[in-house]
């Protein structure tokens, strides 16, 4: 499992951070167990914070442009790609990932990364944060989104 070596993490008061969480609608379980996850974190910060709900994970840089853009402080980017017998699974994978990327760099805000590309719905399952995964990817976007905020926010003063 990846999550090996990850850095342990204490609570953080985000209670002065807009954060969107902006989550596809694919694979319901498993982005239900991410938005979950991405939920926790938030509220334990006291980040004020909201749902947007998008197709898929191709509309995630859009949409979390259009959030930053908007106002929000950072996104915490969710979505579920799972590969199947085309190539499509390369294209839209690359492009959520590059298009967030270009995102955050464009706006000089943090999107929290929590798009599963994965090999077959059990990895997702593994990762949502639900009963029994061993991961919870959700949580860790969350996360990544506020504390780099917080270190952006210290970095400009």
């Amino acid at each position: 499992m990846s999550g090996h070596g990850a850095p342990a993490t204490a609570p953080i008061d985000a209670s002065d951070l807009k954060v969107v969480v902006v989550a596809g609608q694919w694979h319901d379980v498993i982005t239900d167990g991410l938005i979950a996850g991405a939920e926790r974190v938030l509220e334990a910060s006291g980040a004020a914070w909201r749902l947007v709900r998008v197709p898929g994970s191709f509309e995630l840089p859009v949409a979390s442009k259009a959030a930053l853009d908007a106002g929000a402080d950072a996104v915490v980017a969710l979505g579920v790609i799972i590969r199947g017998g085309t190539p499509h699974f390369e294209y839209v994978s690359a492009a959520a990932t590059d298009g967030l990327t270009r995102v955050a760099l464009d706006t000089g805000k943090p999107v929290g990364f929590g798009v599963l590309t994965l090999d077959d719905e059990q990895q997702g399952l593994d990762r949502a944060g639900l009963e029994g995964s061993k991961e919870d990817k959700g949580a860790e976007a969350a996360d990544a989104a506020l504390r780099t905020a917080l270190v952006l926010r210290d970095l400009r003063r």
